[in-house]
């Protein structure tokens, strides 16, 4: 570090001298404040409540003038397909339904591919051993929920739609064991975290 100089004059001599930095003499630099950094915690969304059977996604509650165009495991798909009986896009903007109680955990434009997705957790569980399932809904026209509503079976959740014009118009609709997988890309032949829906569905009616 750079030293001081200084003179003294006295009686016509020049006495110098240095002065010596902080090094020399052990002198601590000042302390430095530093305002430590919190990360925020993410709150892990409510446990739904037990829900009281499932319904089918679109015609419900049996899906009526629908019809699984390419089911769960065809061509690798990991859900299924519905789409409405006059083909084409005569089923855009159809409603789509939420086949259970829960909860919104995710409601987004993923543009390419997906276009519109809505999931929704489900509890098959009770109160005090909750087991959560994930409904997904993808290719929505519109959708009308927002992460962390609470939905009751059979409520509206959104309209098919064809992914910003990628496909025609149809409700890719999974359901899933595993929740808060990635988004994925609807087909693989590993089948770990998915359920056929249909199936799943059909074994899980309400008791009317």
């Amino acid at each position: 570090m750079r030293r001081i100089a200084w003179c003294l004059v006295l009686l016509g001599l020049v006495a110098c001298a240095e002065s010596p930095d902080s090094e020399a003499t052990g002198a601590a630099e000042p302390p430095v404040s530093v305002t430590p950094v919190v990360e925020p915690v993410e709150e892990a969304p409510p446990i739904p409540l037990p829900a009281d059977g499932f319904d089918f996604p679109v015609g419900p509650p049996d899906a009526r003038k629908y019809y699984n165009a390419q089911p769960f495991g065809e061509n690798d798909h990991l859900g299924d397909d519905w789409n409405g009986t006059g083909g084409g896009d005569s089923d855009l903007g159809d409603p789509v339904h939420s086949i259970a109680g829960g909860i919104v955990t995710v409601a987004e434009d993923f543009e390419a591919g997906w276009g519109n997705v809505v999931r929704v957790q489900h509890n098959i569980g009770t109160a005090d051993a909750p087991e959560l399932i994930e409904s997904l809904y993808a290719h929505l026209d519109s959708f009308y929920v927002a992460v962390g509503d609470t939905l009751e079976r059979g409520e509206l959740l959104g309209t098919i739609g064809n992914a910003h014009g990628a496909y025609w118009a149809h409700l890719h609709f999974e359901i899933r064991d595993t929740v808060d997988l990635p988004l994925g890309g609807g087909y693989s032949p590993v089948t770990t975290g998915y359920m056929d829906p249909t199936a799943f569905i059909r074994s899980h009616r309400p008791s009317r």
